[in-house]
């Protein structure tokens, strides 16, 4: 039984070039939001505020576990909004604006240094993670309803990954910039603050407006309970697979850009300009690899390109391990290889979430994304979150000493080994393996033509018979 979509231009085909584009204008704000604070946020709480590395970990990770149970919730009110403007749209504005708003207020300072300062951090970046549940829950849902064609899908993926990179770069290599520009320290953070909450504001717009003429992706059917919406989560058997999958991983890559600072500095010993080339290398490659994993995926089928991609990433990782006596352009080239891998992990896993929602349509007869999306952003989050909190936690069992001066302190051997590993085992060990789990991960352009024989094969597929 299929679900009525809703009005605009067709759902089941091909979307128009401009939708493309300003569904993807979107990641602006994602990209931003998910680059800065597990770039910056743990060094600036270290090395400008003074806090030990063990707490700044958990100011870091608490507000956005928090998320894991905001994110649920902002789906199932996301289903269930009804306005002109669809079920979606009204949260990329409302929730995208505030958002910038609330980012910049994490790096105010109104207390300076110390205890005081610490706790507004963690309450404004608390503040913050809730009004980005709000935007990205629907944001990522719209997918789903914005066309049923299963390529499709993974071309509007494919604009929306692009524009991520994008963001990830511009986020992540400007934003050291502009707080060495601004003075270092707590002012220098502030103008960074401003700078990325411009940028998230431009993209919550941006999105907003550009998917104006799309379908509304008529929502119908949802379960009368969040507790009724989890059981119909739990039992897309793929969907639970992806989901345990990504989240691993996106501890991993939050583990890498957690410790970009401190790589930059301590091992590279370049902490002005290390930072920016990094990101550089790791995004920028992206940007340019971007159509030929799209290629791969149509030829692989995207579970296959997924292993692949992800395979590139922990072995790039791995291969870092060697980075206090690689020549600094080799280190600069494996990151750029590392930057492969990540496109193709992230294009790949967004293009197979709007997938486990379209095959529990056709299983239920029922559209819920904004159920899955919930899930999928608060498992997301977690992740996110985690990667900053693991760094944190391997600093401080290493000794790292923290400073409130703006500038980082000397280190000893065992921190420096600290800021090594948790730069490269511990994100390779996160990443490989969970790949294991998409043995579970059935659905196939056949599959999700016919669900039943979907559940049927649930249970037997093994990686690598992956039908096209």
């Amino acid at each position: 039984m299929k679900t009525p979509l809703g009005t605009g231009s067709s759902a089941a085909g091909s979307l128009p070039r401009p939708v493309h584009a300003g569904y993807a204008l979107g990641s602006l704000a994602t990209g931003a939001f998910g680059t800065v604070p597990g770039l910056l946020l743990l060094p600036y709480l270290t090395d400008t505020l003074g806090v030990a590395a063990g707490l700044a970990a958990l100011l870091v990770l608490l507000p956005k576990a928090w998320d894991v149970l905001v994110n649920p919730v902002a789906g199932r009110i996301s289903d269930r909004t009804r306005s002109r403007w669809g079920a979606r749209r009204p949260y990329l504005l409302v929730a995208g604006l505030a958002l910038a708003v609330l980012f910049a207020s994490i790096f105010a300072a109104p207390f300076g240094n110390g205890p005081a300062a610490a706790a507004y951090v963690a309450f404004a970046f608390l503040a913050t993670a809730t009004a980005f549940a709000f935007f990205q829950v629907p944001y990522v849902a719209m997918p789903a309803e914005l066309t049923d064609d299963y390529t499709e899908r993974t071309r509007l993926m494919t604009w929306r990954i692009a524009v991520l990179a994008l963001a990830i770069l511009v986020s992540g290599a400007v934003a050291p910039l502009v707080v060495s520009a601004g003075g270092d320290g707590v002012a220098g953070h502030r103008w960074m603050g401003l700078f990325v909450a411009a940028l998230i504001a431009l993209g919550a717009v941006g999105a907003f407006l550009g998917t104006r003429s799309a379908p509304t992706g008529t929502v119908s059917g949802s379960e009368p309970t969040l507790r009724a919406q989890l059981a119909v989560a739990a039992a897309n058997r793929p969907f639970r697979a992806l989901l345990i999958c990504f989240v691993v991983q996106s501890a991993g890559v939050a583990t890498i850009l957690a410790g970009v600072n401190y790589f930059a500095g301590q091992i590279l010993r370049d902490d002005e300009s290390g930072p920016t080339l990094l990101f550089v290398c790791f995004v920028g490659p992206a940007l340019l690899v971007m159509p030929i994993w799209s290629r791969v995926g149509a030829r692989l089928g995207k579970r296959t390109a997924l292993v692949a991609a992800s395979l590139i990433l922990a072995v790039g990782a791995l291969t870092l391990v060697a980075a206090s006596v690689l020549p600094t352009v080799a280190v600069y080239l494996v990151v750029a290889v590392i930057g492969v891998g990540y496109a193709g992990q992230q294009v790949f896993a967004l293009s197979m979430l709007p997938d486990c929602i379209a095959y529990d349509t056709r299983r239920t007869g029922r559209r819920q994304a904004g159920v899955f999306t919930g899930l999928w952003t608060a498992g997301e989050t977690l992740g996110l979150a985690l990667g900053p909190g693991i760094y944190g936690l391997v600093l401080q069992v290493s000794g790292y000493v923290s400073s409130d001066t703006g500038t980082a302190a000397a280190q000893s051997d065992g921190a420096r080994l600290g800021v090594l590993l948790g730069f490269t085992l511990i994100p390779a060990l996160l990443i490989a393996p969970p790949i294991l789990l998409l043995r579970q991960y059935t659905l196939t352009p056949t599959a999700l033509a016919d669900p039943i024989r979907a559940d049927r094969v649930d249970h037997g597929v093994v990686l690598g018979d992956e039908s096209r």
